[in-house]
């Protein structure tokens, strides 16, 4: 198994389809982490301070994981388990108040530690409970808490796993999960010079088998055995080429999120704005050179107050006094979710008159996910900032007449979108 099993992963690892390459490598994974670690633990203190109320929609743990959903492939449909179902009153945390505050003290005290024992301990503390509709779709809440601790879990991986391992793990039960998890750490220790100790690299591998991407590696290989798999994996491959060229035809024909950032990058230096590039899209190559170039080097501690969200903010443009003069998040692709967290933090830590002044960037096709984000409840007090939508194509057309004659950003006011 060994030898077959380490050319699924090299070649997984070089599929520019895999999930490692579209979701694992993706530049804006680990941006999201922050993001939702913190709406973990509003959900806690919602539950804690009686807030929660008795309904997912609306619901902060509702906006979280959304998130996690749009965090690309692998947790599509993430959300399916916190849905509400009120034939079968399941997943019972919304009308039961003590399997709601279990559930807080799950989220609370996996956050506060650092250990596996302390995070499997816990596990089996709520699976003692029993709560109906509660079960193993809780890791991908807990993997954005401990990615190195816990493996994200659904259907696909399942299936995956069974297929890989011979296994029999069953959906929906925790003892199975813990089952599973156990099997995955030995396989990620025994390729750790493959993979990662980042779990969600192993779930990504088990996903993409599950999904039939790959055939799963012979259980018992021979020479036959293998052969035949070899075949069925070159295949794979020329397949996954085709369709790489079709993508690329396609992503030519978008502005991407690099250029955003370069242009308005270029657009705040001609307006005599101090420009800031998030910290971790410096070093990105923008017309043969690094999107820094010209940059400010720091941000001033009053901006940031000590968070990290702030200077994960795509661009922001300061007065010489080191004033907000605006700010952008471009969201070419990733969740608009973490977006407006990232203004919600930067206007409410230290930012003095952030009012009309934050700017969610994005495609012109993605305005309806825009102004649908906007309007959750959990996002009451994007309202009073007035955070406007910039569309791709405005930028594109008016960004060199106001670089030549405009004065502030009341030419940036005039071509965006109120939501």
């Amino acid at each position: 198994m060994t030898d077959t099993f380490e050319t699924l992963i090299e070649h997984w690892k070089a599929d520019p389809g895999s999930t490692y390459q579209t979701w694992f490598l993706w530049g804006d994974r680990l941006k999201n982490f922050r993001s939702i670690r913190r709406g973990i633990t509003q959900v806690a203190q919602d539950i804690h301070a009686g807030t929660f109320g008795n309904c997912y929609r609306g619901s902060t743990l509702e906006t979280v994981v959304s998130s996690i959903a749009e965090q690309r492939q692998i947790f599509k449909g993430a959300d399916h388990a916190f849905l509400w179902k009120p034939k079968l009153r399941i997943p019972d945390i919304y009308e039961h108040a003590d399997n709601q505050k279990a559930f807080a003290r799950l989220l609370h005290a996996c956050n506060c530690c650092d250990t596996a024992e302390q995070v499997i301990a816990e596990i089996q503390r709520i699976d003692a409970l029993k709560i109906k509709g509660l079960g193993p779709a809780t890791a991908n809440l807990l993997y954005f808490i401990h990615p190195t601790l816990i493996t994200p879990f659904n259907t696909a991986i399942v299936n995956g796993f069974n297929a890989a391992t011979g296994s029999k793990v069953k959906l929906g039960r925790w003892d199975h999960y813990l089952t599973m998890r156990t099997s995955l750490l030995a396989l990620n220790q025994r390729f750790r010079t493959l993979l990662s100790n980042d779990l969600g690299a192993i779930a990504g591998l088990m996903f993409d088998l599950g999904q039939q991407r790959y055939p799963a590696p012979p259980l018992h290989p021979g020479a036959n055995a293998t052969a035949a798999w070899m075949q069925a994996l070159a295949q794979v491959q020329s397949d996954a080429q085709s369709a790489l060229k079709q993508k690329l035809i396609i992503q030519r024909q978008d502005a991407s999120h690099t250029d955003m950032q370069g242009w308005l990058r270029d657009l705040g230096l001609a307006l005599g704005f101090q420009v800031w590039i998030a910290a971790n899209d410096r070093s990105r190559e923008f017309n043969g050179s690094p999107l820094s170039d010209g940059c400010l080097q720091t941000l001033p501690d009053a901006l940031t107050n000590g968070l990290d969200s702030v200077r994960l903010i795509d661009v922001i443009w300061l007065e010489s006094s080191g004033a907000l003069a605006a700010a952008f998040e471009v969201e070419h692709s990733t969740s608009i979710y973490s977006g407006i967290v990232r203004m919600l933090d930067l206007a409410f830590s230290g930012a003095n008159a952030a009012h009309g002044k934050l700017f969610l960037v994005a495609p012109d096709h993605r305005h309806p996910e825009v102004a649908a984000q906007l309007r959750r409840p959990a996002f009451s007090r994007a309202a009073e900032l007035d955070i406007r939508y910039l569309q791709y194509s405005a930028l594109k057309e008016h960004r060199f007449p106001m670089a030549r004659f405009g004065s502030g950003i009341k030419p940036l006011l005039e071509i965006a979108l109120r939501c």
